[in-house]
């Protein structure tokens, strides 16, 4: 008996940590915190206070989103996990990022933070159209991309985010949220636009 009990008392206790796991492998942390990292480390205050501010407005704009979902009865959850809250929730996030980086890059003076929100912008564009053969997981795709950017504070910095991100991979199966398939779409999707992140900076900044 205590054979045939372990493995299904190990499944439930695994289940917190996979749920911990997908709460801060979300998009709205790891990316936020990934530009903190880079700009504290920086010594630009100036740039971590703003992206913060950008970052919390964001947020709580999305977030407002979803609870005005959830009262009108259209979603279940504001986690938005049927596929019709999904299509919705990405129509949203698209547009508010286009509008953002749109307004950043008018504004002037953050450029590499516009470029941000455009790529990010530019991940969800792919989740849609790939939508008909995967659920592509956005989680991994941020927390990917938010790696490829801590590569400015050095390898060991990207290695770990790195590692994270294959504990967040694992979260999302666990959780029964996406499959192998639509992990492999996410971290490609985020490695693609990590690798054109540092180039693109490098050539609007000189």
């Amino acid at each position: 008996m205590p054979e045939t009990g372990a493995p299904q008392y190990a499944g439930r206790m695994s289940l917190p940590l996979a749920r911990a796991l997908s709460i801060f492998g979300h998009p709205m942390l790891v990316l936020p915190m990934a530009v903190l990292a880079i700009a504290l480390a920086q010594g630009d205050a100036r740039t971590a206070a703003w992206s913060a501010a950008g970052f919390g407005a964001f947020a709580a704009l999305v977030m407002g989103y979803s609870w005005w979902q959830v009262r009108r009865g259209r979603w279940g959850h504001v986690d938005a996990s049927a596929t019709h809250e999904r299509s919705a929730l990405n129509r949203f996030l698209l547009v508010a990022l286009t509008a953002g980086a749109i307004l950043v890059a008018w504004r002037g003076g953050q450029p590499l933070f516009a470029l941000g929100l455009a790529l990010s912008a530019a991940m969800i564009l792919v989740a849609m159209l790939t939508a008909r053969w995967c659920k592509l997981s956005l989680h991994l795709a941020f927390v990917v991309f938010a790696a490829c950017l801590l590569r400015e504070l050095g390898t060991v910095w990207m290695l770990a985010a790195l590692l994270f991100a294959a504990a967040v991979a694992w979260s999302r199966l666990a959780l029964q949220r996406h499959t192998h398939r639509d992990l492999v779409a996410g971290a490609v999707a985020g490695t693609l636009a990590g690798l054109a992140f540092w180039p693109l900076a490098a050539h609007w900044t000189h």
